[in-house]
């Protein structure tokens, strides 16, 4: 054997040896969002997160989390995982926002026990909305008559073709407020004493750029996965965890996930839609 056949083998042995900072993305809705669209969801996400955790010689796991929000339930899913994997493997979790980390997203990042973000990420929407539509007029002038049956007096709460309810409306302002404490309680649980500045304007569902949300506590700095990782371990080598791509994408290419996305951020179509009156994270 040559001497640079040796020098490479030890290479390649040096490398399977190094430290390793697993890192994941987390990219998209959250939550069941239909057939060909790729939505986040505990169960989409589990065995990324596990190869990640399970990385040999590893020092932290790093996820990448570019999200607009979506369903409360899965989000909280999402985040407990995390934070399951990373007591039973004992290590850190570092989350950086990229162009959006909004309500279930930012709620995801929460599992980290650091998150930092570019100069130009927005971050935070920590609220819960819901929205429909009212069709009574409509269907009064096309002539059309409603007919709706049901056993249970709530079991129609909301409905689109009936006139809006007053005790309806306040029981899902109810339901919105306790999920909305909910989230507040998850974030304070999570930032802690880092966390600056009024409660009403920390939780009024506004958005942030990454300074500004660092001044506020709600990341711990500003700055990008490759300089930051460099900086608190040095001597680790960064090894991307992919996640299996849903089969369109695979057939069409990237730009099928990609366009999906930014058609839910301009739009602000998130249409990951709990049952119960069509709450979400907002």
């Amino acid at each position: 054997m040559t001497a640079a056949a040796i020098k490479r083998i030890a290479k390649k042995l040096g490398r399977a040896r190094a430290e390793k900072v697993a890192v994941v993305r987390l990219d998209g809705v959250i939550g069941h969002v239909g057939p060909g669209r790729a939505g986040l969801t505990t169960t989409s996400v589990e065995s990324v997160l596990k190869r990640a955790f399970e990385t040999e010689h590893l020092r932290a796991v790093v996820i990448v989390v570019n999200s607009p929000g979506g369903s409360p339930t899965q989000s909280e899913y999402i985040a407990e995982r995390i934070r399951q994997l990373a007591s039973e493997k004992g290590v850190r979790v570092l989350a950086f926002c990229e162009d959006v980390v909004a309500s279930g997203g930012y709620w995801i990042a929460c599992a980290a026990d650091e998150i930092y973000a570019a100069h130009t990420s927005l971050v935070g929407s920590i609220g819960v909305v819901s929205s429909g539509f009212g069709f009574t007029d409509v269907i009064a002038r096309l002539g059309v008559e409603r007919r709706l049956y049901s056993a249970g007096e709530n079991k129609v709460r909301l409905d689109s073709f009936s006139p809006v309810n007053a005790d309806d409306v306040a029981w899902l302002e109810g339901l919105q407020g306790q999920l909305h404490e909910t989230f507040i309680r998850w974030v304070r649980q999570r930032r802690g004493k880092r966390l600056e500045g009024d409660d009403a304007a920390l939780f009024s569902g506004d958005v942030w750029i990454g300074e500004k949300a660092a001044a506020l506590g709600l990341v711990d700095g500003v700055g990008v996965m490759r300089s930051v990782v460099a900086e608190h371990y040095p001597d680790a080598e960064i090894v991307t965890v992919d996640a299996p791509k849903p089969l369109l994408t695979r057939l069409l290419g990237d730009q099928v996930h990609a366009s999906v996305l930014a058609e839910d951020l301009i739009g602000g179509a998130v249409r990951a839609l709990d049952r119960a009156g069509g709450v979400r994270f907002r």
